[in-house]
């Protein structure tokens, strides 16, 4: 299987941490998606029925995001993971990555973050 849906750069705020600082205020987040799933059908029938809408799955991992509170960015990605294949059964795996842009540490880090792969089983 060849076919990849990237989606980059979603920016979002949402709680995630462990230090008190991070359990009151939101954070910006970005996450980037990679759904493997065929869509040769869609692209020669230029049809949206045969693929998954990437819009959808803008919308669900934001909802995720925002709507829960986590202690790790590990939880995080693995939920919207669990989300996004449980959203579309066509989809055969999902990574996400979720990064904190401006973490709450000393040291000049422009991001950390986590990737996870799930696949269906």
């Amino acid at each position: 299987m060849n076919d990849v849906i990237e989606l980059r750069d979603l920016r979002c705020s949402a709680i995630v941490g462990v230090l008190a600082e991070e359990r009151i205020r939101a954070q910006p987040l970005i996450f980037d998606v990679d759904l493997v799933r065929p869509f040769e059908e869609a692209a020669i029938n230029d049809d949206i029925a045969a693929t998954t809408n990437y819009a959808d799955v803008l919308t669900l991992t934001d909802r995720t995001a925002t709507v829960g509170q986590y202690l790790l960015l590990e939880t995080l990605a693995y939920r919207v993971a669990y989300e996004i294949l449980a959203f579309d059964t066509e989809i055969e795996s999902v990574t996400v990555a979720v990064r904190k842009v401006r973490p709450p540490v000393v040291e000049d880090v422009a991001s950390v973050g986590v990737r996870c792969t799930v696949h269906r089983s």
